[in-house]
């Protein structure tokens, strides 16, 4: 029973994902309810050492791929592919503010096989995320 009752409720709390632009994102209120479910996803962070250091959220993927634009950003991503790849759940990719890095690993993602059904970007990323509670800082 209690299994039904959470799947009612991821079902109905996918209403506040959207696509926006071709991509698809996740609101934070969304994103707080999939935290809380304990929801089997692969967060991808890209955020600078410097920022993950300061907050990020438990079992993160540490990347320091941001800006994802040259090569070597995107080797960095190359790291987690094979995780994302066998895993199969979805994809939350955590960027600084939700713009154009975050859109930038959206699309190397999708490139390099990742279902872009499964692809989703924290809308207004970390800098606009204000469940503060829910993240960590320092490494774990």
């Amino acid at each position: 029973m209690k299994r039904i009752v959470v799947m009612a409720l991821l079902l109905l709390c996918r209403a506040d994902i959207s696509l926006a632009g071709g991509y698809n994102y996740v609101e934070q209120d969304q994103f707080k309810l999939w935290l809380e479910s304990g929801k089997n996803m692969s967060i991808v962070d890209i955020q600078v050492p410097a920022e993950y250091q300061q907050h990020h959220f438990k079992g993160s993927l540490e990347t320091n791929s941001y800006p994802v634009k040259s090569a070597a950003d995107k080797l960095k991503l190359d790291a987690v592919l094979p995780k994302l790849s066998t895993a199969k759940n979805d994809v939350v990719v955590i960027c600084p503010r939700g713009g154009g890095g975050a859109k930038n690993t959206y699309d190397y993602l999708k490139e390099k096989g990742i279902d872009e059904k499964r692809i989703f970007i924290l809308k207004e990323g970390m800098q606009g995320w204000p469940y503060k509670e829910l993240t960590v800082s320092g490494k774990l």
